[in-house]
């Protein structure tokens, strides 16, 4: 979803947020703590570089994620948020997967 639209259902507009591959793990990663670029690049193993700076930026603009002057970056309290995502999510599928 682009920065500044809402969308009228808000299952809609949070699918739309987390719709990527990369996303999730991303603030996953990040939930757990402050992290610079090439700690996430190990973090997440196959997510090429390009593919990372696109999704950082993207997590910029809705406010999810902020970059320090010295590179590192951090969930902020609104990507904070999903981490009740991220447990319904796990509790899913060790429940149903």
């Amino acid at each position: 979803m682009k920065p500044g639209t809402k969308a009228t259902c808000p299952i809609t507009g949070t699918a739309e947020l987390l719709s990527d591959t990369w996303t999730m793990l991303i603030m996953r990663a990040l939930t757990e703590g402050p992290k610079r670029f090439s700690e996430l690049e190990h973090w997440l193993e196959t997510i090429s570089s390009r593919t990372l700076t696109s999704k950082l930026k993207k997590l910029g603009k809705e406010g999810l994620v902020k970059r320090s002057r010295d590179g590192v970056y951090s969930a902020t309290q609104k990507g904070k948020g999903l981490k009740i995502v991220e447990r319904a999510m796990i509790a899913y599928s060790k429940r149903y997967l």
